[in-house]
């Protein structure tokens, strides 16, 4: 748990209710958590912002101690759906606008969002991940072997779920060891409760991952051809994968957020967790604009 910060369960959908974590007071930042993690990444950025902020911060639908509802369809776990139950999240607690951000798989609902309901995300982060429609295109021959999650989760039900529930341990500790650029960031006690988190919620991580594969990025492509924007002040931090993988993260991101502030930033993967006091400076940059 998030040390002052109070507990609740919100119903969202039909059936679904998130576990979320709430301090604070002033104008409302939801912080959306990502993969192999829950809302707990979020722990000292949130601290740091309740301090003059409506801080909330969810597991999101299918990962932590929020419901996991059976994969009905290919909505059940879409972006779409996902980003509706933050919405509803944020109605439900008394705010019809509010800032956003996401990391990894967050920052996809938070993408989502921020298209399909403008007139509630006043601002929006996405930390380290490219928009579904962009990451495939961008993931091509040998370079893509550093996606191999993303192909394995996109399989029809049933293989995916059991290779992994074989495994579990070994394949989420897989990423919170690559990924890591300071391994102290994440300690023991953290890092258990992630592992506990994903072995109770294997089936709707890969139906998270799933949908990445096929309605996400329809919902994307069709928004592309549409030529949606993102309305709001935006702001990007990621790794520098583009030189790694050979495109421009910027001008990928660009296209989408014409009011945006891109930045590399020099830590591994869980930012949040590894430079706090600079995501907090980040989104507190974000908010100013």
């Amino acid at each position: 748990m998030i040390n002052g910060f109070d507990y609740r369960r919100v119903p969202v959908a039909d059936g679904v209710s998130l576990n979320v974590a709430v301090a604070g007071s002033g104008s409302p930042i939801v912080l959306l958590h990502g993969f192999p993690q829950t809302h707990l990444m979020w722990r000292h950025v949130a601290a740091d912002l309740a301090a003059d902020h409506t801080v909330i911060c969810p597991d999101l639908r299918g990962y932590g101690a929020s419901d996991k509802p059976a994969e009905a369809d290919a909505g059940t776990y879409a972006k779409r759906t996902m980003a509706a139950d933050v919405v509803a999240l944020a109605r439900e607690l008394g705010f019809e606008r509010f800032a956003l951000a996401g990391h990894d798989r967050g920052a996809l609902v938070a993408f989502r969002a921020g298209l399909d309901h403008p007139a509630a995300i006043t601002h929006l982060a996405c930390m380290d991940v490219l928009p579904t429609l962009d990451m495939w295109d961008v993931l091509r021959g040998a370079d893509a072997a550093v996606g191999f999650h993303l192909y394995l989760m996109a399989q029809p039900p049933g293989l995916p779920e059991r290779m992994i529930t074989a495994s579990a341990d070994t394949f989420f500790g897989h990423f919170l060891d690559l990924w890591t650029g300071d391994p102290r960031a994440i300690p023991d006690d953290v890092r258990a409760a992630y592992l506990d988190a994903c072995r109770q919620a294997i089936p709707s991580i890969v139906a998270d991952y799933r949908a990445s594969a096929g309605i996400d990025a329809e919902h994307d492509r069709a928004d592309r051809e549409a030529g949606e924007r993102l309305r709001m002040p935006v702001t990007v931090l990621q790794q520098d994968w583009g030189a790694a993988l050979g495109y421009d993260a910027a001008a990928l991101w660009r296209v989408w957020a014409p009011d945006l502030r891109h930045e590399v930033v020099t830590c591994g993967h869980f930012m949040a967790e590894e430079a706090p006091a600079d995501i907090a400076k980040a989104l507190r940059a974000l908010l100013a604009r």
